[in-house]
C-alpha cells in the first residue's frame, strides 16, 4: 500500500500535517518491527491432522504478551492437541510461570481447520478470545513445527520433545526467515522437564 505524504493533500495545513506525518511515521515503524499481513506468509501445503495430534512442547517463541508480559515467564510450555467427538481438535496447554515460584496455569481451547490442507488452524480459548494458527513449517516426520500468525508478531517452535537438535533449530530458523520472520527475536524456552 503506498501513501502519500499528508503535506500534499489539499487544505492541510503545516501543524497538522506534522501531527499526521508523525503518526504515520509511527504507524510504519510498528509494520517494520512486527510485520505486516498485506502478504502473509505461505503455510505448508498438508498437514496430517492424525499424525499432528498428540503433545508438543514450545522449544522457541517471538516474544508475546501472553507468554512474557504482565508478570509472566512461561517455561515448560506444551500444547496437547486431541481429536474431539464434535470434530473439532481439543487444545490444551499448559506453562509454568518462572515470574511466580512456577505457578501452573492451563488453557484449554478448540481448533478447527480453515483451509483444505489442514495448515491454518483456528484457535478458539474461553469461547471468544480467537487466533490464526499457521503452520509454515512442519519436518517430514513430524518432529517439530513451526507455527505462527498471518502478521508474523507470534511464532512458537514446538517440538515432540523437550530440546530440539541444533541442527534442526537451525533448519527452522532458516524456515522462519524464508516466511518473513525474524529470527534474531525468537529466544529459547526453557523446558525443566523431560520427555
Amino acid at each position: 500500500m503506498r501513501l502519500l505524504p499528508i503535506a500534499s493533500l489539499p487544505g492541510m495545513t503545516t501543524l497538522p500535517c506534522m501531527i499526521a506525518n508523525k503518526l504515520l511515521a509511527g504507524r510504519n515503524a510498528v509494520l517494520r518491527r512486527f510485520g505486516t499481513s498485506d502478504h502473509p506468509p505461505a503455510t505448508v501445503p498438508m498437514v496430517d491432522l492424525d499424525r499432528y495430534l498428540g503433545t508438543w512442547f514450545e522449544v522457541a517463541r517471538l516474544p508475546n504478551l501472553e507468554a512474557d508480559g504482565f508478570g509472566r515467564r512461561c517455561v515448560n510450555v506444551t500444547a496437547t492437541y486431541t481429536r474431539r467427538p464434535d470434530g473439532l481438535i481439543g487444545v490444551q496447554t499448559v506453562s509454568d510461570n518462572a515470574a511466580a515460584r512456577m505457578r501452573r496455569s492451563e488453557v484449554n481451547g478448540t481448533a478447527r481447520p480453515v483451509n483444505p490442507g489442514g495448515s491454518k488452524l483456528l484457535l478458539t480459548f474461553y469461547y471468544v478470545v480467537r487466533g490464526d494458527h499457521w503452520i509454515v513449517g512442519l519436518d517430514p516426520d513430524y518432529r517439530w513445527s513451526l507455527v505462527g500468525t498471518p502478521s508474523r508478531r507470534r511464532l512458537w517452535l514446538m517440538s515432540r520433545t523437550p530440546r530440539l537438535d541444533p541442527a534442526a533449530f537451525d533448519h527452522a530458523m532458516a524456515v522462519a526467515l524464508a516466511q518473513g520472520y525474524d529470527p534474531a527475536r525468537v529466544r529459547p524456552t526453557p523446558q525443566t522437564v523431560s520427555a
